[in-house]
């Protein structure tokens, strides 16, 4: 394995960041981080010196480049073998795949009315139905989750896996907005929230600011 080298953008905002990052951490797996400030005039520029797609993040591994969230996910779990980023339950591990797919496409407007503003606390806003609808989903995928999967930990399939990484963003907008959450919910993102890897990138964000 060469060097790795993890392309990300202002902690403040890049959800997508967060992501990859996490799973990285998580695996133990030693990187270089290289953090793009977005919405400047150059970030553009600057990303697609990384970037094929012009989009952070992007993981680098000596000439290779993987520029999607969820695909980094997947190849950090191939590289991790000694800390599984997946369940090992063929069934288990079918759902988080399914419901990290799900996030990767979806939710365009819990996205749009709860913005990423980690490291912040911001009053709730009046929020239209499709953004309730997407947050009563959540819900329900954190619901089911943690009842069929969640035994053996405090996350959705019980150890941490990349599901967690790919829905870590949701937990910091729902904490930032104090978004009302059923007990169960309450209690993951509370789990989420006391990583200490979250706690550095929450760090981050507010060193940002």
């Amino acid at each position: 394995m060469g060097n790795l080298v993890l392309v990300i953008g202002t902690k403040s905002w890049s959800s997508w960041s967060l992501r990859p990052w996490l799973a990285l951490k998580q695996a133990g797996l030693a990187f270089e981080e290289v953090l793009i400030e977005l919405r400047r005039p150059d970030s553009k520029a600057k990303i697609l010196a990384h970037s094929p797609s012009g989009k952070v993040p992007v993981l680098k591994n000596g000439s290779l480049l993987i520029w999607d969230s969820l695909a980094i996910c997947e190849y950090v779990a191939e590289l991790a073998c000694a800390v599984p980023l997946w369940p090992e339950n063929k069934g288990a591990r079918a759902v988080a795949r399914s419901v990290s797919a799900e996030m990767h496409s979806g939710f365009p407007a819990l996205r749009q009315y709860l913005t990423m503003e980690a490291g912040q606390t911001l009053p709730l806003p009046e929020l239209p139905a499709e953004a309730l609808a997407d947050i009563d989903r959540v819900q329900e995928i954190w619901t089911d989750c943690r009842k069929r999967f969640g035994a053996g930990g405090d996350f959705l399939f019980g150890r941490w896996s990349n599901a967690d990484a790919m829905f870590a963003p949701v937990v910091l907008r729902f904490h930032t907005y104090g978004v009302p959450l059923d007990p169960v919910c309450a209690a993951y993102v509370e789990a989420v929230l006391a990583l200490p890897s979250i706690q550095e990138w929450i760090a981050g964000a507010t060193a940002e600011q």
